[in-house]
C-alpha cells in the first residue's frame, strides 16, 4: 500500500478515524450497560452460593413447593 494511495478498506483516513470512533463508543457504551445489567443481575439472585451452599436454597424450594401443593390440595 502506497502511503497517498486508498486503503483496502475503500475508506479514506477521515472515514476510518470517524469509524473508529463510532465504534469505540458504540463499544464502551455496551460495556456499561452490559457491567450494570450483572450488578444489577447479582443483586436479584447471585450465582456464587452463600457459605451454606446450594443445598439450603434447594431445601428451601422443595418446602415451599409442598407446602404450596398441600394448600391446593
Amino acid at each position: 500500500m502506497t502511503p497517498g494511495g486508498p486503503s483496502i478498506t475503500g475508506l479514506t483516513e477521515a472515514e476510518a478515524k470517524e469509524f473508529h470512533g463510532i465504534f469505540i463508543t458504540s463499544f464502551i457504551v455496551f460495556t456499561v450497560i452490559a457491567i450494570v445489567a450483572h450488578l444489577l443481575a447479582w443483586q436479584w439472585r447471585p450465582w456464587l452460593p452463600a457459605v451454606t451452599g446450594y443445598g439450603t436454597a434447594m431445601n428451601d424450594a422443595v418446602s415451599f413447593i409442598h407446602a404450596t401443593i398441600s394448600q391446593l390440595a
